[in-house]
């Protein structure tokens, strides 16, 4: 479905942030800095030559051998941030385009000023989308600090969150338009429901157990609770469906790409993938 603007920016009281010094920096000429530009605007196309390259010992593949073969290109020379350098990154990956200096909250939409950030009331912290109890892996760099499912959150929202599963229904979180929540589960709002499934779907290509962390796995359950599991599939997999990847999305792998962590999310370079292994 379309994504849906979000709501006002609260006033700008921050200084722009500043682009990490990750791998692959590029100096941007004019012409590539409106190409640029036009990434806000207008989607890109789901395969280019270089995509090609990047994903070459996937293609044609499907079921498990895709899995391993994504698991394979998305996890070789990845660069891993420390948990404090997440704070700086999520100020780049997140930053609201139409307000300099703000960065937009996942589920409730805010615009908030990238400087707020910590731990108290009013301020956003930063957000596991698949949390740090499904397999135990904390903050260690590695999945807990993995910018492809970390995302920028108000401190109360993400407390309400907790590490509650992905479902349909429940009652209206405070402070989140458009988001529910009961005892075992959350829905966020319409415009991130996509972004969320494909992080979750992420998360279980990229750890497979291999690297001293557990082997983090999609199903079909919610309430799931420390297991190194995280449902409900189902519902993931419709919202993939109703809310594809936009030029924001894109933009957000792009950068993390080339300035972070020199891997991609590719279900949102082939939303088509999901299907293929799920």
């Amino acid at each position: 479905m379309p994504q849906s603007a979000p709501p006002a920016p609260v006033p700008d009281t921050a200084s722009g942030p500043a682009r990490g010094r990750g791998r692959g920096r590029r100096i941007l000429l004019p012409a590539a800095i409106a190409a640029l530009t036009a990434v806000f605007v207008a989607p890109l196309p789901q395969a280019t030559a270089a995509d090609d390259v990047y994903y070459r010992d996937a293609l044609g593949k499907s079921g498990e051998p895709l899995k391993q073969a994504l698991h394979g290109i998305i996890s070789a020379d990845t660069t891993k941030l420390t948990y404090s350098q997440v704070w700086e990154a999520l100020k780049v990956t997140d930053a609201d385009p139409n307000r300099p200096g703000n960065v937009v909250l996942i589920y409730s939409g805010i615009s908030r000023s990238a400087a707020n950030n910590g731990g108290n009331t009013g301020q956003w912290n930063r957000e596991h989308v698949w949390p740090q109890s499904h397999g135990n892996f904390g903050t260690a760099a590695g999945p807990g600090t993995d910018l492809h499912h970390l995302r920028p959150e108000d401190v109360q929202v993400n407390g309400a969150r907790g590490n509650k599963d992905f479902d349909n229904g429940g009652s209206a979180v405070s402070g989140a338009p458009g988001n529910y929540t009961d005892a075992d589960s959350w829905e966020p709002r319409d415009a991130v429901k996509g972004d969320v499934a494909r992080m979750v779907f992420y998360m279980a290509v990229r750890y497979e157990g291999g690297d001293g962390f557990a082997d983090l796995e999609v199903n079909n359950t919610a309430g799931n609770g420390s297991v190194p599991y995280l449902g409900r599939l189902s519902v993931l997999k419709e919202w993939h469906e109703q809310d594809p990847p936009d030029a924001n999305e894109r933009r957000r792998n792009e950068v993390i790409f080339e300035d972070y962590q020199n891997n991609r999310n590719p279900f949102i370079d082939h939303p088509e993938w999901v299907e293929a292994i799920w």
